[in-house]
């Protein structure tokens, strides 16, 4: 499975506005939590899952996702290519990044919110969690 970026849309009149990602199916989704990175470090990076797979919405602000597909979960090449898609309070859409990759999360603003649905049951998180220095793959070249 690859990476891709699941469409939705706004609609607002009088009433206000509704935010909506309606192809988005929640029938694997076994929890979700909401990511708000310090201004003092803005990149939460890396971490790799070899079962879980990620789907993330912003709420508030704007964030850059990078992921990068796993070569060898225990020595990775550091030449891997880094995918990015920018995501924004705005633009109503869900990144779903599968199971073999590992992802940095980057704030844009002050107070963004990131909300994001994994498919594996918490029980199962030690086994599957790989965590790589937060400068193994430089997102800013």
């Amino acid at each position: 499975m690859i990476p891709k970026i699941i469409q939705g849309g706004n609609f607002s009149d009088h009433r206000g506005t509704i935010s909506y990602v309606n192809d988005f199916s929640f029938k694997d989704i076994e929890r979700f939590y909401i990511i708000s990175n310090s201004d003092e470090n803005p990149i939460r990076a890396w971490q790799g899952h070899k079962l879980d797979a990620k789907n993330f919405y912003c709420l508030n602000g704007s964030f850059k996702i990078h992921f990068v597909k796993i070569d060898n979960w225990e020595n990775p090449s550091k030449d891997l290519v880094i995918e990015t898609v920018i995501v924004s309070e705005s633009d109503s859409k869900i990144v779903h990044v599968p199971a073999g990759y590992a992802n940095a999360i980057e704030s844009l603003e002050t107070n963004s919110k990131l909300l994001s649905f994994s498919t594996l049951p918490l029980t199962n998180v030690k086994e599957d969690d790989v965590r790589y220095l937060s400068d193994y793959w430089n997102i800013n070249e």
